[in-house]
């Protein structure tokens, strides 16, 4: 079993277009996933790139993927670690790169910047890793 830490572009990749998960593979997540891919699809409606139906279903999808979301102390601290580490003003990235360090094997990511920015900090793979 792999465990794989799912940032919001990669949950909502998934949803968009129905990639199904091996069930071998245990996937996780900080609890801030839900209020980044709420307001990642509802920005996309509001700019009007997708209906908001479609973002509902979406949002649907989401919600039955089977990922656990954490979110304790330790890990809130090593994010702030990371993000003074990695010079970044947010944590929001730095609390999927730390609990990957914590819980998970992998980093899975749509984003090529930050998959560069964590190279050799944490491993990162590609949506198909999770076929």
């Amino acid at each position: 079993m792999t465990r794989f830490v799912l940032d919001a572009s990669a949950v909502i990749h998934l949803a968009s277009a129905g990639v199904k998960v091996r069930s071998t593979h245990k996937l996780l997540a900080p609890t801030l996933l839900r209020s980044q891919t709420l307001s990642t699809l509802h920005e996309a409606v509001r700019r009007g790139e997708i209906p908001a139906e479609v973002a509902r279903d979406r949002l649907t999808r989401i919600g039955r993927m089977p990922i656990r979301l954490l979110g304790d102390g330790v890990l809130r601290r090593r994010a702030w670690e990371l993000a003074d580490q990695l010079g970044w003003d947010s944590t929001y990235n730095a609390e999927y790169v730390a609990l990957t360090q914590l819980q998970a094997d992998v980093l899975v990511t749509m984003d090529t910047k930050l998959a560069r920015s964590v190279k050799g900090i944490v491993e990162t793979a590609s949506i198909d890793a999770l076929r």
